[in-house]
């Protein structure tokens, strides 16, 4: 039986994907008025390795050269207000933490979002006290795919890597796994589930009821 699930936190347990948009159009909006909105779905295209590379990549789509650091500050700022607009856990996947139990295995989260904005988001979600460690970027020395995240919850739980699973729904989650030696779990109903496929997950999760069997993996 797994004695720890790690499991991602955009497109695994909730879906932040509209509040995200619309913190960087909104942004772009701010400091450079008239561009045009970027469509939700190449915005889903940029997130999962971390916000300076959201922004990075939704200036170069937008063709706007403004500073990135002043673009971070300010979707940072605007995104910290609407961290639970429309943020929502997927469907089943309260069941599945609640299945789990207390007699499972334990849980934890490792994002490449800021860590104080996943921790608010759990908490603002009712199911922050499920986990163990809710880890993102500010917390550890380096976000996924670098393993480093991974590493610091296996010393810190006390748990062997063959003894746990990441789960997570891009192929930057499948990375970090392998480089810590870990299992890794994809879900089906993510951001990106071309790259995750074709970065080779252990296995696929149609619903986050498959949670429970994972566990018992």
């Amino acid at each position: 039986m797994a004695r720890l699930l790690v499991l991602d936190l955009d497109g695994t347990l909730v879906d932040s994907s509209r509040d995200i948009a619309a913190s960087v159009n909104a942004t772009l909006q701010q400091l450079a008025p008239g561009s045009a909105a970027i469509p939700l779905e190449r915005i889903l295209a940029f997130v999962g390795e971390g916000a300076r590379l959201l922004v990075e990549r939704s200036l170069e789509h937008a063709a706007l050269a403004l500073p990135v650091d002043e673009v971070l500050a300010a979707y940072l700022d605007g995104y910290r207000e609407r961290l639970l607009d429309t943020t929502r856990l997927y469907p089943g996947v309260a069941g599945a933490l609640a299945a789990l139990g207390p007699a499972g295995p334990a849980l934890a989260v490792l994002t490449n979002k800021p860590g104080d904005m996943s921790r608010a988001i759990l908490e603002g979600l009712g199911v922050a006290a499920r986990f163990e460690r809710v880890l993102g970027a500010g917390d550890v020395s380096a976000r996924k795919p670098d393993p480093a995240g991974l590493v610091m919850l296996l010393n810190e739980l006390g748990v062997p890597a063959g003894q746990a699973w990441m789960v997570g729904d891009s192929a930057t989650d499948v990375h970090a796994a392998r480089a810590a030696g870990m299992r890794v779990a994809g879900v089906a109903w993510g951001f990106d589930p071309t790259g995750l496929r074709a970065a080779g997950p252990d296995r696929i999760l149609g619903a986050p009821a498959e949670l429970v069997r994972l566990a018992a993996d």
